[in-house]
């Protein structure tokens, strides 16, 4: 089988990968290790980088298959042990064939201990026309630890004049802390219903969001994070060349959660790249440093 799947050949698969990676992570001699890695096909882990020093671990998943189709079921599992810190992406954007009738689903299951703390960051995912998935991401919390996630979600390949008009894109997160729930977020999108209601994604293609949770934030945060989108200069331009925003901050029980919905996926980045700054220097007191396989 080759690397990069065409749709058709992909859903000839009746079965579909099943795929697994398992990522246990530990605060050893000053540095945050890889202690134990689990993988199997498709999905795989480069060797790990230290572009910011040794205590914070950087690691990026492969998808060797090169993209998810009907029938493909994923599991990722991400274990921190104390004090342990860690920032996780992908190699490339995700994309989500055309299915033939069967669900492609993706569960994510992380739990992180006292004083660790992980940013998620994947870069972004191309959901084509047709598209049937499910992805589920549940974090466990100890005292103290807190994860950062942010989903950059492109419905249709709007480059080629694609528009998601069929399929559906269900996204599932609940983040939870001794028992009680910090954060929970259903979201569910189908195919031109939901993609051309105000209530939905008003007609724009791209839907992205950034939580942050596990720590509090002050409402001076809020206001930043809102600056940070206001003082830009890549807004969304509709149809009257007016200036629209599509975008929205708010703080949660013991966060912050930022949305965006908008015609481009660099705009999205470009904004929550901001607030991940904030949010490192305001509670890690430290600059972020950016992946090398993000696009420049």
């Amino acid at each position: 089988m080759t690397e990069l799947l065409t749709e058709k050949a992909a859903n000839q698969i009746v079965k579909g990968w099943q795929g697994h990676l398992n990522l246990s992570y530990a605060y050893r001699n000053d540095t945050t290790q890889i202690i134990h890695n689990e993988v199997q096909a498709p999905l795989k882990v480069q060797r790990p980088f230290y572009p910011e020093g040794k205590k914070v671990c950087h690691s990026v998943i492969l998808h060797t298959a090169g993209g998810v189709v009907g029938g493909d079921s994923l599991s990722m599992n991400f274990q921190l042990e104390p004090d342990a810190k860690t920032l996780i992406t992908t190699a490339a954007a995700g994309k989500i064939y055309r299915s033939s009738g069967l669900e492609a689903r993706q569960t994510i299951e992380i739990k992180i201990a006292k004083d660790a703390y992980l940013e998620w960051l994947p870069q972004e995912t191309i959901v084509f026309n047709g598209a049937i998935y499910r992805q589920d991401l549940r974090v466990e919390l100890e005292p103290e630890a807190s994860v950062l996630l942010w989903e950059i979600t492109r419905f249709g390949r709007t480059a080629r004049g694609e528009r998601f008009v069929s399929g559906e894109w269900r996204s599932h997160v609940e983040v939870w802390q001794q028992g009680h729930p910090l954060w929970i977020d259903r979201q569910v999108v189908k195919g031109e219903e939901m993609l051309t209601s105000p209530h939905g994604l008003g007609g724009y293609p791209v839907l992205a969001s950034l939580a942050w949770v596990g720590q509090p934030v002050t409402g001076e945060i809020v206001e930043k994070a809102r600056l940070l989108w206001q003082n830009t200069p890549f807004f969304d331009e509709g149809k009257s060349g007016q200036i629209q925003l599509s975008a929205g901050v708010t703080r949660l029980t013991n966060g912050l959660l930022c949305r965006y919905r908008g015609s481009s996926t660099a705009a999205a980045r470009r904004w929550l790249i901001g607030v991940w700054e904030l949010l490192r220097l305001s509670g890690r007191d430290r600059a972020i440093c950016l992946p090398r396989v993000w696009p420049n």
